[in-house]
């Protein structure tokens, strides 16, 4: 089932029409991952690529996570599941949403496959808007600074954007508090 799903949604076209590049799904899952990132979706170099956080904001996400790129990109470790599985294109500042259809069309069946998940990282406004629903608070920096609400196997993080550099200045308790948190977790749960 679990080769046959991933085939399944590599051929996904369900919102060609409205993406600036051909569809390229891309998501890592697999039976035995720890640790589920929901993120946004793909940027252009990941699209390029073929490879999910293949860029400034990986690098970032790998830090707050103090983990290897070898690490990282184990599947065994970590999931990668983003709201849009293609590029979504270019907007004025960073990237256009995440395409509406993927979330609904597949994540239930994927986060089905991985009942070993310890711990679900709901990256950015997309991800926790979806999943947090009405739990999640005012905006995106109060529902982060209220991480230790969410229980011991949810987390909400900003987006690792370089375009959040202001907000990382602004909201100097994150890399303080929210951080070290995330990576004695991280540790916790894949032995590091």
């Amino acid at each position: 089932m679990t080769a046959a799903l991933r085939a399944t949604i590599r051929q996904c076209r369900i919102c060609e029409v409205s993406l600036p590049v051909p569809p390229r799904p891309i998501f890592s899952v697999h039976p035995d991952a720890r640790i589920a990132l929901i993120s946004q979706a793909p940027g252009r170099l990941a699209h390029e690529k073929g490879i999910p956080y293949y860029d400034p904001s990986g690098v970032r996400l790998r830090q707050w996570l103090n983990v290897e790129e070898a690490t990282f990109y184990d599947p065994t470790c970590f999931s990668i599941l983003p709201m849009g599985f293609c590029y979504p294109g270019k907007a004025a500042t960073g990237d256009l949403p995440p395409r509406p259809e993927c979330a609904p069309q597949w994540h239930a069946a994927l986060l089905a496959m991985m009942p070993k998940i310890q711990l679900t990282l709901y990256i950015g406004q997309y991800a926790q808007r979806y999943y947090l629903g009405k739990s999640r608070k005012r905006n995106l920096t109060e529902t982060v600074r209220s991480f230790q609400e969410y229980g011991p196997k949810v987390l909400p993080l900003p987006h690792p954007s370089p375009l959040n550099n202001r907000w990382l200045s602004r909201n100097p308790w994150f890399e303080a508090e929210v951080v070290p948190y995330l990576q004695a977790k991280v540790d916790a749960i894949l032995e590091l």
